[in-house]
């Protein structure tokens, strides 16, 4: 069981496409896990209709995420993303560019967040609450944004149940988003099944709709033609994970995703690794 519960918080990684758990940490106790995460050369967005980015785009992350046990029933969650992204070739030849080729590597939105324990009795139920700061760059010559430009509110209700070699979970909440950006309700679930000794095997699926209460009016031209963190993004992703354990406290992440639709984000599979340490 206790390996369970590890898996759930060390797949919480990147990009807002993978569930959330809904496990708590002892007090005291705790795991960081440190991860790289790429979507590489892509120039194709989903909308409506799809469309191109003025330029082809590289978006890497290297992020931070650590869950530390403040009680038994309540965890302290700290996620730090460092962004770097690079446009290249222009995709099109007409007209006259907005953007010129070249790079953006900043933070992106720091995360902080509480989860507490609501019930655990076979099911264990959990509310989370985190706080998105606005902690991201904006390079106006190359159009590159490395996070939302606004502070966000994520209040989640996760639950979820481990078996003997098997598990299941699910969430639902909302990202209150603020200065001219929509807000959004997400939801999403996973399974998980143990293949081999220290192997987990994922998979899981995520929706994340607008309520498109704000347009993109606000934004320049120039992060417009790159879609790097604009408003009004959605999806329903989809995705493989895989856990590898070499030791009780220390072990490797791997998943690849794509999404079915979506609108404002890449038309192109994200991959993510990642190593992590319990303490």
């Amino acid at each position: 069981m206790k390996r369970i519960i590890l898996l759930f918080t060390l797949l919480i990684t990147l990009n807002s496409i993978q569930a959330q758990s809904a496990w708590t940490k002892k007090k005291g106790e705790g795991f960081s896990q440190l991860s790289f995460s790429s979507i590489a050369n892509y120039n194709s967005q989903f909308g409506n209709p799809d469309y191109n980015t003025e330029r082809t785009i590289t978006d890497n992350t290297i992020q931070l995420y650590t869950e530390y046990g403040l009680t038994d029933k309540t965890t302290l969650i700290v996620n730090l993303p460092f962004k770097s992204l690079k446009s290249g070739d222009l995709t099109s030849t007409n007209g006259i560019a907005l953007t010129e080729s070249g790079s953006n590597n900043a933070l992106g939105n720091i995360e902080l967040g509480l989860k507490h324990q609501l019930y655990n009795k076979k099911w264990v139920i959990s509310g989370q609450f985190n706080i998105e700061a606005n902690t991201g760059n904006y390079n106006p010559k190359t159009g590159l944004r490395t996070g939302y430009n606004t502070w966000s509110l994520t209040p989640t209700l996760n639950i979820g149940r481990g078996f003997n070699k098997f598990y299941v979970q699910a969430f639902t909440g909302a990202n209150v988003r603020f200065n001219k950006y929509s807000s959004n309700f997400k939801i999403g679930g996973e399974a998980g099944y143990k293949a081999f000794n220290r192997l987990w095997i994922v998979a899981y699926l995520d929706v994340v709709n607008s309520f498109n209460n704000e347009d993109d009016t606000h934004l320049p031209l120039e992060n417009l033609a790159t879609g790097t963190y604009i408003n009004n993004q959605e999806f329903t992703a989809y995705g493989l994970k895989g856990l590898l354990e070499f030791t009780d406290k220390i072990g490797v992440t791997a998943s690849f995703g794509g999404a079915f639709s979506g609108n404002n984000v890449a038309r192109k599979a994200a991959v993510n690794f990642g190593v992590y340490t319990k303490f």
